[in-house]
């Protein structure tokens, strides 16, 4: 991207409500999906090409499999499932073919893949399942299809979202809220799932801490548990590690500590502990903001101008003795 044009969507990105960049970040996700597909086919052709006339060249049948999949080869696809190539084979990633179906909107390779025991609840290195991705894309009758094919409505992926949660289109969204009431699916339920979530990471970062491990390590985003656990409100987890003695003003890639994303998603109460511990409220990011310039909430945000000036007044007073 120029850096004219770079400058000019840092304007627009600034002018948008945090819905309206979660939003936009989704679609995002999706076409750096569809990218690294694109160049990935690519690749695999120009190998095939070159190296077919050499010996000892040997291509995994997983590799072929997506590979065929992306170019929606159902001929090809049918031949290495019957040969026993295993329908859930992944890239990099993490992702399927049955995700890769779900991004394209291809409901045939999706019909062969299931019948060949593809796992509809399949989760990419970012927990997103086949239902995630095409609630995201909107496409109505593979949701339809994959929710008849008996995939979770209730699974979480890493940013503590369900299905309903990132669909934007509104008859697949009645789809998946229709089939949730027809199951009986209360706002407790959801809430305990979300919580088993938020459990299952405090587990693991206890058994990460009771070897010695790094709970400062950082995601190819730049991000800690801390972060995480900030941006998804898990007030157990934050609790854990400030216990641990975690640093508060550790920063991602794009210069956010854990407090921006506290305050970014309305957890009040995990940005009042991280301001306890430590957490710095005129912290700026990448763009130039504080804490307070990102929360669209207008209560958290007088809560947040309300914490500064008492953190100002106690490092005045400090400095005054």
């Amino acid at each position: 991207m120029e850096h004219a044009d770079l400058v000019s969507e840092m304007v627009h990105v600034e002018r948008l409500t945090t819905q309206e960049r979660l939003h936009l970040a989704r679609h995002r996700r999706l076409q750096q999906l569809k990218v690294w597909r694109q160049r990935e086919k690519e690749w695999l052709r120009h190998q095939t090409r070159h190296s077919s006339n050499k010996r000892g060249i040997y291509f995994d049948d997983s590799v072929m499999l997506l590979e065929a999949a992306a170019r929606n080869d159902i001929d090809e696809v049918r031949r290495l499932l019957k040969k026993g190539v295993n329908p859930d084979s992944t890239n990099e990633d993490g992702l399927t073919a049955l995700h890769q179906c779900c991004i394209d909107d291809n409901e045939e390779m999706m019909k062969l893949l299931t019948e060949f025991g593809a796992n509809v609840n399949a989760e990419d290195s970012e927990k997103w399942t086949p239902l995630h991705a095409a609630a995201t894309c909107g496409h109505l009758h593979l949701v339809r299809y994959l929710i008849a094919a008996g995939a979770n409505l209730l699974a979480v992926n890493a940013d503590g979202n369900m299905p309903y949660d990132i669909c934007e289109d509104e008859k697949t969204l009645d789809c998946i809220e229709g089939e949730m009431a027809s199951r009986g699916v209360t706002q407790e339920l959801i809430d305990e799932t979300r919580a088993a979530t938020e459990m299952q990471m405090l587990v693991d970062l206890q058994k990460l801490a009771s070897v010695g491990g790094d709970l400062e390590y950082k995601d190819h985003q730049g991000a800690t548990p801390l972060h995480i656990a900030a941006a998804n409100g898990y007030l157990r987890v934050v609790e854990f590690l400030l216990d641990q003695h975690v640093s508060t003003d550790v920063e991602d890639n794009d210069k956010w500590q854990p407090v921006h994303a506290a305050a970014c998603w309305g957890h009040l109460e995990v940005l009042e502990l991280l301001v306890q511990n430590g957490a710095d409220l005129n912290a700026k990011n990448k763009h130039e903001e504080t804490p307070a310039d990102i929360c669209e909430d207008p209560e958290i945000r007088e809560r947040i101008v309300e914490l500064k000036t008492e953190q100002e007044s106690k490092k005045t007073s400090r400095s005054t003795k």
